[in-house]
């Protein structure tokens, strides 16, 4: 077999070596220092907020963006379907219930279902206290509508940008809708700082009181006191180095996605029944093939491997998780499940070679050229 191409995995060159080494060498090792104020600065500059907080995970900042979005136990919060378990498992954390929200054709939330959620719920006397859409695939969700609904319902935004940094809605980047956005720099993500994210904030009372629970909780004084729990939730000094050397380059990093996925968009037009799901805007992080053919996604990928090329299935819907199994309000059409049945991520790594991108498409067409018919 030929080696295999992978999904997707970093872009870390000498920019990135030499910044880290520079932050061990200056002593600043624990969560705390020069290049995490830096890389803060940065990401707020990036993301058009006025502050940004950087912390272990992107599942941790979703956890403080809804803490500090005031969601509590027995709360109920709309949930894009189409995400990863990180979504919803945040919601879990602060005690709050899922309530998910299917999406439209595009793969993401479908703002007509969460405004008949939103009105449901309320006229039921259960008004959700939050909503968080997903930036699936790196593609914003449509926040102009989802903005207004929450608001005509007094629910809070916390956009899930986990994925879309480098994108942007109508001339606004990523990351700058809703009340709160989190971001997340683990290793496949357009920008890694190996394990990493941060809480993009509208004011400066919310980044003090993200920063406040992402320390523990500690209280401004010599001794050690804590009022309430607390997360030990922050970034360290050398991955912030490590993020601030990826976030210089991220023109680069957007510039070599977008190729990847036009190339792979050009192989459809000569495919009866197949197509990409269009990232408009977004920041082209995965690129997602869509089957209509005799050829399902599944049997795809176990030729595509066979051939050594790495794919992945579109995100299996939270609402047929077993996990949540039990959750008894949801708005559920379909589309999501069909998404996950037909759709399959190629290769996506920002440093994918023109020969590897050229190899991903042959061996595609080889295995749905003269077989590929539309049902």
């Amino acid at each position: 077999m030929a080696e295999i191409i992978p999904l997707c995995v970093p872009s870390v060159g000498s920019a990135e070596v030499e910044a880290v080494t520079e932050a061990l060498q200056s002593g600043w090792v624990a969560p705390a220092g020069p290049c995490v104020d830096k890389f803060e600065s940065e990401l707020a500059t990036v993301t058009g907020r006025p502050e940004a907080i950087a912390v272990s995970s992107g599942t941790a900042a979703l956890h403080l963006a809804l803490l500090a979005a005031g969601v509590r136990p027995g709360d109920e919060v709309a949930v894009a379907t189409l995400t990863f378990a990180a979504t919803a498992n945040a919601v879990a954390y602060v005690g709050a219930t899922p309530v998910f929200i299917d999406c439209d054709e595009t793969g993401l939330m479908s703002p007509e279902l969460l405004r008949l959620a939103l009105s449901e719920r309320s006229a039921a006397g259960r008004s959700i206290r939050a909503v968080v859409p997903v930036d699936v695939y790196g593609r914003p969700a449509d926040y102009p509508q989802i903005i207004a609904a929450a608001s005509d319902f007094g629910a809070t935004v916390v956009s899930d940008a986990a994925e879309s940094l480098g994108g942007s809605l109508g001339g606004s980047p990523a990351g700058s809708f809703g009340e709160f956005a989190a971001v997340s720099f683990n290793g496949n993500k357009i920008v890694t700082t190996s394990s990493g994210g941060a809480v993009l904030c509208s004011d400066a009372e919310s980044a003090e009181r993200v920063r406040y629970l992402s320390t523990q909780a500690r209280q401004p004084v010599e001794h050690y006191e804590h009022t309430e729990i607390g997360f030990n939730y922050r970034l360290s000094n050398i991955l912030a180095a490590l993020g601030s050397a990826q976030l210089y380059r991220l023109p680069q990093i957007l510039a070599a996605k977008r190729s990847h996925f036009e190339a792979y968009r050009e192989m459809t037009h000569t495919l009866d029944g197949v197509s990409v799901l269009d990232p408009s805007d977004g920041n082209c992080w995965m690129s997602v093939l869509i089957l209509e053919t005799e050829t399902d996604a599944r049997t795809l990928a176990e030729q595509l491997l066979a051939e050594g090329i790495a794919t992945r299935p579109v995100f299996k819907p939270m609402h047929l998780q077993p996990v949540h199994s039990g959750s008894d309000h949801s708005y559920i059409t379909g589309r999501a499940e069909n998404l996950f049945l037909r759709g399959l991520v190629l290769p996506s790594s920002t440093d994918l070679s023109p020969g590897q991108v050229r190899r991903v498409i042959e061996c595609v067409k080889k295995c749905l050229g003269a077989r590929s018919r539309v049902w």
